[in-house]
């Protein structure tokens, strides 16, 4: 059965997190909206013209008859099928909470550029991003990184948030990680030098086979200035 990951053309997003999974466990997937008519499709969905119970906005995933929003949603569901969840309770739990963590931190890097609004531009709300950002790079990252590094160095003998194999919540560890190293380098590599366990991690993630043939192929898109993850020099230091 083939996948089909419905998220926005351009963009890596919120849909990374989903694509990293599929792509580490080499499912077989379609990113609908980067083929001919996906978007209209993908609206369709979202309207609730092709779906009984529509999502609010893309990721949404679709397996046969299911349909599933929201990206810890996608993941709570793919983990077991591709072999990236523990297979007990309490693990799938625990994983989950961790990708719920993720998501804050998610939230919280695109608010450090756009503290006021979604619809505004960036340059509408610069003086109160700058305030933002600051609180961002010098508390928030530092303590989220701090948790991270305390579950990392709890997890004895294994180089893995949960358990002693790869899950999605490692996954998605990588990719906050690199989306910060992008948009505040400065402050990330700071951050990373007082969270080696997160950064090994990182950089061991990055070298997964599967995950390093799609880092380095056309598939995964780069980062840029319209997605969750900017780099505007102005918000680093």
């Amino acid at each position: 059965m083939t996948y089909e990951l419905y998220y926005w053309p351009g963009l890596q997003g919120r849909g990374e997190f989903v694509r990293l999974a599929l792509e580490a466990a080499g499912a077989a997937y379609v990113d609908v909206a980067r083929d001919v008519g996906g978007m209209e499709r993908l609206t369709a969905l979202m309207d609730g013209a092709d779906a009984a119970r529509p999502s609010f906005a893309p990721p949404f995933l679709r397996d046969g008859e299911v349909m599933i929003g929201q990206t810890a949603a996608i993941l709570f569901y793919l983990g077991g099928r591709l072999g990236l969840a523990p297979t007990d309770e309490a693990g799938r739990l625990w994983t989950h909470q961790i990708q719920l963590t993720v998501a804050d931190l998610v939230a919280e890097a695109h608010d450090a550029h756009h503290p006021v609004g979604s619809d505004l531009y960036y340059e509408d709300q610069k003086d109160e991003a700058l305030r933002r950002a600051k609180d961002f790079r010098e508390t928030r990252i530092p303590k989220y990184l701090s948790w991270f590094e305390k579950l990392l160095a709890r997890n004895e003998n294994t180089d893995h948030l949960v358990g002693d194999a790869l899950t999605y919540a490692d996954l998605s560890l990588f990719q906050v990680v690199d989306g910060l190293l992008y948009a505040f380098p400065i402050a990330m590599r700071r951050a990373l030098d007082r969270a080696p366990l997160v950064d090994a991690l990182h950089r061991s993630v990055a070298d997964i086979p599967s995950v390093a043939d799609y880092l380095a192929s056309e598939r995964r898109e780069p980062f840029n200035e319209s997605g969750i993850f900017r780099h505007y020099p102005e918000l680093d230091g």
